[in-house]
């Protein structure tokens, strides 16, 4: 979800989700750091692919970004060469203090700015990661340019080794998003399920539940 210029919302059910998500993985054996408010820095994730051995799961529960190609513009028209430039930058999601950096163009001295792109996210290494769960508005959208591919996140977690990403094609309110992620997590780790199984299973509740495609079918499962 783009914000503009005044900032970003405060998305009230990823508390829940990330105390629900967390306490799943821990009751099966999982060492979980939950990072949330403050703590959710962009130094800390970047910490988790820099260590050699990149966590099982990551769950991000946040707001995604995504700036449109603007190499289309008229001839003498002023185009954004700053995040908009590059397709691996223009995509990203938002951690703890972002919204100083989105809003002010400044970052706090001798920290990161709280806007993770995809081109940094494709600089880690999470060749160990199993499954990354973008839990945050428009993550799955890319640029698609003929036979360049995607880009955006989903390239970007793909090129730092990740195998499952689960990602958003629109902006799925966020009760529902946290429906469908606790629903997930339940079927892979209770229910005994492999993660494809465990996603489709869900997303077959989520219908049954809501029957309207807008509450679930807007995640998808990225091999």
């Amino acid at each position: 979800s783009r914000s503009g210029r005044n900032g970003w919302q405060f998305l009230k059910w990823t508390q829940k989700e990330g105390e629900k998500v967390s306490g799943l993985l821990g009751a099966y054996g999982y060492q979980v750091e939950f990072l949330n408010g403050f703590g959710a820095t962009e130094e800390a994730f970047k910490q988790a692919g820099t260590e050699g051995h990149s966590p099982t799961a990551i769950h991000l529960a946040t707001h995604g970004f995504f700036f449109p190609d603007q190499s289309d513009a008229s001839e003498g028209q002023d185009v954004e060469r700053d995040l908009s430039a590059q397709p691996m930058i223009r995509s990203g999601l938002l951690l703890a203090g972002a919204n100083k950096a989105w809003k002010d163009g400044k970052e706090s001295p001798g920290f990161e700015d709280g806007i993770l792109t995809g081109y940094e996210i494709s600089q880690l290494n999470l060749t160990q990661t199993e499954i990354v769960s973008l839990s945050a508005c428009e993550t799955g959208l890319g640029d698609i340019k003929g036979s360049e591919g995607v880009f955006g996140l989903q390239r970007a977690f793909k090129m730092a080794g990740v195998r499952y990403l689960i990602m958003s094609l629109w902006q799925v309110p966020d009760f529902q998003t946290h429906d469908l992620m606790t629903t997930f997590y339940t079927k892979w780790l209770d229910g005994g399920m492999a993660i494809p199984e465990a996603f489709r299973t869900a997303q077959l509740d989520m219908r049954d539940k809501y029957q309207s495609p807008y509450f679930w079918a807007g995640f998808v499962l990225v091999e």
